[in-house]
């Protein structure tokens, strides 16, 4: 089934896939950000495949200098009982990536709290804003320069 993919893929968006690893039987695709769209769009579409639905759309911080970020999407396909993960660099300097949610409804929680945790934007999206901290918090807690007792006094406790 993987290499089914990756042959649908590649023939579809032949430059969206950037590369693929399969790792303890879990098999993830890496695309292009200014791909995302197209290549949810014909995963959810195609009969064959029919990834339907979007688990979790998450991030990941290497705290490296070029690419630090990488948006990390879990699908599903109920018809092949298969999992399937799309893996999308960013950089900080240009830390937006197009929104899937006209793809998946889905995704609308996860990129907004993807967003609030990382500082990850996701354009187009329908109603980007924080998920779990307030609108003025202007840190990020799930990176790794944030500090791990957090910022004091960044955010008002309520008084016993």
């Amino acid at each position: 089934m993987n290499e089914r993919i990756l042959e649908k893929l590649r023939a579809q968006l032949p430059a969206a896939v950037v590369g693929h690893e399969e790792f303890r039987g879990d098999f993830s695709v890496f695309i292009r950000k200014q791909d995302i769209v197209a290549v949810s769009k014909f995963l959810k579409d195609d009969p064959d495949l029919a990834f339907t639905m979007a688990i979790d759309v998450t991030a990941v911080d290497y705290y490296l200098p070029a690419d630090r970020f990488e948006v990390v999407y879990h699908l599903y396909s109920l018809k092949n009982k298969k999992y399937l993960r799309l893996r999308v660099k960013v950089d900080e300097q240009d830390a937006e990536i197009p929104s899937v949610t006209g793809v998946w409804s889905s995704a609308n929680w996860h990129e907004r709290e993807t967003y609030d945790m990382f500082g990850i934007t996701f354009t187009g999206h329908p109603d980007l804003r924080r998920f779990y901290m307030p609108e003025e918090f202007e840190y990020f807690p799930l990176r790794k320069d944030f500090p791990l007792m957090g910022i004091p006094d960044s955010i008002p406790l309520p008084r016993r």
